[in-house]
């Protein structure tokens, strides 16, 4: 991520991109992905955006994960876009029209609805050409949550060998494996890791080359509260484009605008000096329209757009009338015809009719006739003079008022009838005036244009204190502090040497500045410490799963296998370097039957004393 600079003629005028996601298309496996032995697929399963690939053995496992695709679903309905089924990721296109109906498996950033993960497996396993008939013949490596709950695992463990059949299957942490990836070959080291996503934020002390799950802390801030708050303040600040200011441009304003003040409070006193503002805000061009409400037309002009949209109305009631007179017509033939059987003297078809008429007598049908015969003949003298009428110069003549009853407008028609409102009036309209083009008294790109100022700063800065949204939690700095009091001195100076930086919502510009400037004032004076940043902090998930899958491909002892599932359930997690720690579930021992019943005769200290031995 980083800070876009001046685009265009206009200095700090930057329009949005607005981008939108082209659907992935059905890949083949690849040369890699076909030897001998099942190749791994590794799933980076992220809360914002899921990537698959190959773990390929060989020199080049190859480049970055294949699929990559926002974790939301659509469902669709019959006759909308992309057909009933459901939509998934790149398929969806703009998230924008559909955001009402966006669906995640994730709460927070543990996946929960069973239904909908399996959807985002689903379009994984196809995009990436997997062959395999009926199951998913590969072992497959997938991230989940840091101290995932049991039920979250046995979920997927159950999806993933119950529907899919895969052979064997390899948990991890996602941030575990990025520090996998950027730690040297065959070192086993020791850390603290901030990881900073779409929803949450952790803290994880790695021991040894191993988590310590106890001094784990979840801050449940990221990516998503971020540009919600942005949003909040552009709406506040902008009431008139509450419409245009989306999620999706707040995020992208995080992704390319925004930045992490080292000191917060110096940078807001900088943005108070009317210079400084004028030469860092970044002004956000809305689309909009050049064609003004008022338009400049002449009078003349005005004129004969009344004329053709009186005209047009005008056709639009002729053939209406037309339509009307025919199907009267075809009912008075009918009624004509049932009158011709009661004069012919068929009696039994004739009243057969008037049942199927509605009808109780033939005076009730007489009377019908005369009033249809009525209706016909003043339709057709309406028609006739409306022919008349579009033969006549609109201006020069009275027109007729057009039949409003019979006639069912358009939106469009509705809307401009105030236009020509003046030619059914009964006098007739004065001539008007010869109006000058009116100029618009401002600038209409200017209009459009969200100055973003402070903001850049004021929604990063929610990580470090949560209380800027009302949140009673603690930040970045703080819950670091408490981490660190809870070793020994030999400890913490061993942890802060290796401060490492990972997840998408640690690539603010100053991010890594900040970082150092909270531990020089939370460390002893003159003491070492280190921070370093993942070297593509959204990526590096997936590329470290890939190392280990292929550094782990043929150990027995990391892989969960469809027969240990069937035996220990599905929560049972094997550990490895990035792994969770594996809590097996502890059932309470039922206490015994005997303990409930009283020996008769025997008095209630008697009972208890009883009932303690054989407890």
């Amino acid at each position: 991520m980083a800070v876009a600079g001046v685009v265009g003629p206009v200095a700090n005028v930057f329009p949005f991109r607005d981008a939108r996601a082209a659907p992935d298309p059905v890949l083949e496996a690849g040369p890699g992905a076909l030897g001998p032995l099942p190749v791994p697929l590794v799933l980076d399963n992220g809360s914002f955006q899921a990537r698959a690939g190959w773990a390929c053995p060989g020199p080049d496992p190859g480049p970055e994960p294949r699929l990559q695709f926002r974790s939301v679903c659509a469902r669709g309905r019959g006759g909308a876009r992309g057909g009933a089924g459901p939509q998934v990721g790149n398929a969806l296109g703009s998230l924008e029209p559909l955001r009402w109906m966006l669906r995640s498996p994730f709460d927070r950033n543990v996946p929960v609805n069973l239904e909908l993960q399996e959807l985002l497996l689903d379009y994984s396993f196809q995009h990436l050409g997997v062959s395999s008939q009926g199951c998913v013949d590969h072992p497959i490596v997938l991230t989940e949550a840091v101290c995932n709950p049991l039920y979250s695992r046995q979920m997927m463990s159950e999806l993933l060998f119950e529907c899919y059949g895969i052979p064997k299957v390899a948990y991890g942490i996602d941030s575990l494996f990025s520090f996998y990836h950027n730690k040297p070959k065959n070192l086993i080291s020791s850390g603290l890791i901030i990881s900073s996503g779409y929803q949450c934020t952790h803290i994880l002390p790695i021991l040894e080359g191993r988590l310590d799950a106890k001094n784990c802390k979840r801050i449940n801030l990221g990516g998503s509260q971020a540009a919600g708050y942005l949003q909040r303040l552009l709406q506040l600040k902008y009431p008139g484009h509450l419409a245009a200011i989306t999620l999706s441009r707040m995020e992208e304003i995080l992704h390319e605008h925004s930045y992490v003040a080292e000191d917060y409070v110096e940078e807001l006193q900088k943005w108070r000096c009317p210079d400084y503002y004028e030469n860092n805000v970044h002004k956000m061009q809305l689309p909009f329209s050049n064609k003004l409400l008022g338009s400049t037309l002449s009078s003349e002009e005005k004129q004969e757009r009344r004329q053709q949209q009186l005209r047009r109305l005008q056709e639009l009631n002729a053939r209406r009338r037309e339509e009307k007179l025919q199907l009267d017509q075809e009912r008075l033939d009918r009624l004509l015809y049932v009158q011709e059987l009661l004069e012919d003297g068929q009696m039994d078809q004739f009243h057969k009719a008037l049942v199927e008429l509605n009808m109780d007598s033939p005076e009730e049908l007489q009377s019908y006739i005369q009033k249809l015969s009525s209706a016909v003949e003043q339709a057709k003298q309406k028609i006739l003079q409306a022919e008349v009428t579009l033969e006549v110069d609109v201006v020069d003549s009275k027109p007729e008022t057009p039949d409003l009853e019979q006639l069912e407008p358009s939106l469009e028609d509705v809307e401009s009838i105030n236009d020509f409102e003046p030619l059914f009036s009964e006098e007739t309209p004065e001539v008007e005036k010869p109006v000058t083009t009116v100029q618009p008294v401002f600038n209409l790109a200017a209009y459009h244009q969200l100055f973003v100022g402070t903001e850049r700063i004021r929604a990063p800065e929610i990580i470090f204190q949560p209380s800027l949204i009302g949140e009673e939690q603690a930040g970045i700095a703080e819950t670091l502090q408490y981490i660190l009091d809870r070793y020994s001195k030999d400890i913490q100076d061993l942890l802060v040497q290796n401060v490492f930086l990972t997840g998408g919502n640690m690539m603010y510009p100053g991010m890594k500045g900040r970082i150092e400037k909270e531990l020089l004032e939370m460390r002893p004076f003159q003491s070492a410490f280190k921070v370093r940043l993942a070297s593509n902090p959204v990526l590096d998930a997936w590329y470290g799963a890939r190392d280990w899958a292929l550094d782990h491909l043929d150990d027995d002892e990391v892989w969960i296998t469809r027969k240990e599932y069937e035996e220990k359930g599905g929560e049972y997690l094997k550990e490895h370097c990035a792994s969770n720690i594996y809590v097996p579930i502890r059932l309470p021992k039922q206490a015994s039957r005997f303990s409930d019943t009283q020996a008769p005769g025997k008095g209630s200290g008697a009972s208890g004393g009883s009932a303690g031995e054989q407890a």
